[in-house]
């Protein structure tokens, strides 16, 4: 059953490459032997940087089963997910990753993520592209609104 669903990652990375949309990458969302979510990299053809194929499979699977969470779910992906993307599988939270290709293969074809892992580990004022923190006494005031809020649903 694995297997069938990696092949179905893989034909929309296909599908999506030859379309012209983006790079070789596919996934699925699966739900009680179901595909629940279909994504294709993207980020050519929309001109969003985000538009990555777990990220559009995680997205179509969301509003799908009209949740924000992807409990009881499963993601199979044509590759080992970017840090983006390994972000959003982590704050959708599907019940267990399958991938095809390494980061390693990635890179030999030239989508190197290396370089945002090495950014991670620095300080902030050592990163490629400066961050520096303004506002944070206006900024503060929405989290402590949302700490107060009664009724504020938790994710």
């Amino acid at each position: 059953m694995h297997e069938k669903f990696m092949k179905m990652a893989v034909e929309m990375a296909r599908k999506g490459m030859n379309a012209g949309e983006g790079g070789p990458f596919g996934a699925v969302v699966v739900k009680g032997g179901e595909v629940v979510g279909r994504g294709n990299n993207r980020v050519t053809s929309s001109c969003d940087p985000t538009a990555h194929a777990e990220v559009t499979a995680i997205r179509d699977a969301c509003a799908n089963l009209k949740a924000f969470q992807l409990d009881g779910c499963v993601l199979y992906t044509s590759c080992e997910p970017c840090p983006m993307c390994l972000g959003a599988i982590y704050w959708a939270r599907p019940d267990k990753v399958y991938y095809g290709n390494t980061k390693r293969d990635a890179a030999d074809i030239g989508f190197d993520d290396d370089f945002i892992y090495r950014e991670l580990e620095l300080p902030m004022d050592g990163r490629k592209i400066p961050f520096e923190q303004i506002g944070r006494e206006d900024a503060i005031t929405s989290f402590r609104e949302w700490e107060a809020k009664e009724d504020k649903l938790r994710y």
